[in-house]
């Protein structure tokens, strides 16, 4: 994941926490909201109730891996906010993964 592709803004990472499309599982929110720009964007939150700073920024690391190993699973012209809850430290990077690809399926189920 690229620099250009992050949520930078405070409004705009609230509005699509706010109007978004939600779904949620055990480990994972993600909220989506349209966008008129051609990218997607993606923000990550990662609680301070997870640990110290080393555990929030590895957890960090790991989502934006699987973001930009599996961008072409996000459906195009929407931007995401991922909120990881503290489950998340119980589980393997693979496990990860796949959960995190099976909440975002089942959201794009709901929309349609």
């Amino acid at each position: 994941m690229k620099k250009r592709d992050i949520v930078k803004s405070n409004i705009l990472f609230n509005d699509i926490i706010n109007k978004g499309i939600q779904a949620r599982n055990k480990y994972y929110i993600i909220s989506k909201l349209e966008s008129t720009e051609l990218k997607n964007k993606y923000g990550i939150a990662v609680g301070k109730k997870f640990g110290n700073a080393v555990t929030r920024n590895k957890v960090k690391r790991q989502i934006r891996s699987i973001i930009t190993n599996n961008s072409h699973l996000f459906p195009k012209f929407y931007n995401y906010i991922i909120i990881c809850k503290k489950e998340v430290l119980n589980l393997k990077y693979k496990d990860m993964e796949i959960e995190l690809l099976k909440l975002l399926n089942k959201g794009d189920a709901n929309e349609k």
